[in-house]
């Protein structure tokens, strides 16, 4: 429970209509608890940290001032929402964030009625916004309708889908959009936006022309005068801010104002909440904006590990395994090294997907696009099209929103680039928004692509070397976190196509494991006798392995991180039929749901994939396995 001594204002607060029992001049002192009481939770739990501390200011002016839940505030980038819900009822539990039962990472809307709209991924807020605003018109009510995006999530073209369609409509939507500018996503902000909104703020002249105006006119925004100097301020704006982008969209452009000033914010916004139309409230904010590791390390303090606050966050001592994630940037730089044509797409996870000493060693080779994964996949095409070999770096999850690319202009015209997808099957704590379930599934049925599943780190490496150095699509799918610790070399040494590994000879049924669940399928191989083959290649499957083992086995299992329908089993299965094989198969893979947060060994032993999951399956197909270990050494 929260300290009423150390947070006298915030432990009265357990719902917004709670804070609006408060004095306006008491919002100052209300965000300052907030934010310290966000340091101390995140502090002991983990999670998102600068971006919430961002916007604490932000979210206690916008609960404030709206009638929320029925006013909708919809956020976007959704790990700036955690003063969201400790103003909105979580506050005693906000420190059980990514834990098993406890809060969700993102808003989540069957965990409170505040959390307008699910969201993981980034720039939707102002679609869905916009939906709820189109919806609300159409029901014959007044609810207020407010988008808050940011954190680099203006870089991505669905926003300016949305802001096209808003600004365009003949029966003007009743829309505010926030736009908090913090220069930065989970990497500095990069790309022409960037650099534009950039000039805005920082040009002396045109905020003081605007102040200047707006002392002068005073309250006469609708006499002729007022209307004139609108248009002049436009034409001045016009030559510091390339196209007065927004205004020029159909948006009605107030600021930049700071957004940690409380008092303004109260200003702006008590104004904006009156006007009708598609408004955009442009905020300067800082993210780790109070405390100051933060605000000088701001992509080490993105997401934390429990930390303690007085001293921030400690480098762990000793020797570690490195992660798949480790594998890959180490393996990238290395063939950098020894094919000049490599070049390296990022939609702006440079740190999520290790290619932070790539970018520092091969700058003119590196290309963050920023939160654009369609483009991503469509400038790597381009780049195959003249002879360049593009490596795609991009979450499970990520790649979603690029499906259609790489179909289209990737797998239908045959070109030559490698998907390294980082985050497949189970990732955990960040829930089911960043959950890589469903790859296996999405990419086997894709024409022309190579699809590999790594059960190891060395085999990692293995593979992305067979990726790059095959002709054509290939997509190499690895999970989150370390491995089983198998030792890595420097070599670039490849692996035969569509070959798989017979690891165990065993007898009656054969586990067929691909990717990360092979140690779990060795273990219960190793206990019931079975055979166990590591099956490396999704697509193409060892055809000819898999029609000998049929030939000689009663059975078999199937095992993957991924969802079972139309996932790798689906491809054994689909392999048999087709030769006219007809024998027991026991799939075996996530299941036909979205999962919760959780760490990964729980969500996998919730499925049923850790080793006793595994082995209770088995014997529950096939309880006959369970006899004596010696009767079975003596093959009954």
């Amino acid at each position: 429970m929260i300290d009423a001594s150390r947070y006298p204002r915030l432990s009265r607060i357990d719902r917004p209509a709670d804070l609006r029992t408060f004095e306006p001049t008491e919002l100052r002192a209300i965000a300052d608890e907030l934010r310290t009481y966000l340091i101390e939770s995140v502090g002991k739990s983990g999670g998102h940290f600068g971006a919430g501390l961002g916007v604490v200011e932000l979210t206690t002016v916008l609960h404030y001032l709206y009638d929320t839940p029925d006013d909708r505030i919809v956020w976007d980038v959704g790990h700036q929402s955690y003063p969201h819900k400790i103003l909105t009822g979580r506050r005693d539990a906000i420190h059980t964030v990514k834990q098993k039962d406890g809060v969700a990472p993102f808003p989540k809307r069957e965990e409170s009625e505040y959390d307008t709209f699910g969201v993981g991924h980034s720039s939707t807020s102002i679609s869905a916004a916009l939906g709820m605003a189109i919806a609300n018109a159409r029901a014959g009510n007044d609810r207020k309708v407010v988008a808050v995006i940011g954190d680099g999530a203006m870089t991505a073209g669905m926003v300016y889908e949305a802001l096209n369609h808003a600004g365009g409509m003949d029966e003007e939507p009743n829309l505010l959009v926030i736009l908090n500018d913090n220069r930065m996503s989970i990497s500095e902000a990069v790309g022409g936006l960037t650099k534009m909104l950039g000039r805005m703020t920082g040009s002396k002249t045109l905020n003081a022309l605007r102040e200047g105006g707006k002392k002068l006119l005073g309250d006469k925004r609708s006499s002729g005068t007022a209307r004139f100097v609108r248009r002049w301020e436009e034409h001045w704006k016009g030559m510091f801010v390339p196209s007065t982008l927004f205004e020029e969209m159909g948006f009605h452009y107030t600021g930049p104002i700071d957004g940690h000033d409380v008092d303004a914010l109260a200003g702006v916004l008590t104004m904006l909440k009156g006007l009708k139309g598609p408004q955009l409230l442009h905020v300067i904010t800082t993210k780790g904006k109070g405390y100051e590791l933060a605000e000088g390390d701001q992509i080490g303090y993105h997401a934390v590990s429990p930390f303690d606050p007085e001293k921030g966050l400690v480098a762990k001592t000793g020797a570690k395994k490195p992660t798949y994630t480790d594998v890959f940037g180490d393996w990238i730089c290395d063939m950098a090294a020894a094919d000049e044509g490599l070049l390296a797409i990022t939609p702006a996870m440079r740190e999520g997907s290790g290619l932070v000493r790539f970018s520092k060693e091969y700058p003119q080779r590196y290309f963050d696009v920023a939160i654009a994964e369609q483009h991503a996949v469509t400038l790597a095409a381009g780049m195959a099209c003249e002879g360049a070999k593009p490596v795609v770096a991009i979450y499970s999850t990520f790649l979603q929103r690029a499906y259609d690319q790489l179909v289209h202009d990737v797998a239908i015209q045959k070109l030559d680039v490698l998907f390294a997808i980082d985050r497949g099957g189970v990732v955990g704590p960040d829930g089911a928004t960043h959950a890589g379930n469903l790859d296996l599934s999405f990419l086997r049925c894709v024409p022309n692509m190579v699809v590999m599943a790594p059960a190891d780190e060395r085999e990692c490496r293995q593979m992305l070397s067979t990726g790059y150095r095959h002709e054509g699509p290939a997509a190499v799918r690895y999970p989150r976190g370390s491995g089983p610790g198998v030792a890595l070399d420097a070599s670039l040494d490849t692996l035969p196509i569509g070959k798989a590994e017979l690891r165990r000879h065993g007898a009656r049924i054969a586990l067929l494991a691909f990717g990360a669940l092979l140690p779990a399928a060795e273990q219960v191989g190793a206990g019931l006798g079975l055979s166990v083959v590591n099956m490396r290649f999704v697509k193409p499957l060892d055809r000819a392995l898999i029609l000998e083992l049929a030939d000689t086995h009663e059975g078999f299992v199937t095992l993957e991180d991924n969802v079972v329908a139309g996932g790798a089993g689906s491809g054994v299965a689909e392999l048999l039929a087709a030769e006219g094989i007809v024998m027991p198969i026991l799939h075996l893979g996530l299941p036909d749901e979205f999962q919760h947060h959780a760490s990964r060994e729980d969500l996998l032993a919730e499925a049923g994939l850790d080793v006793a999951g595994i082995r209770a399956a088995v014997l529950k197909r096939w309880p006959q396995l369970a006899m004596p270990e010696q009767a079975r050494a003596a093959g009954y």
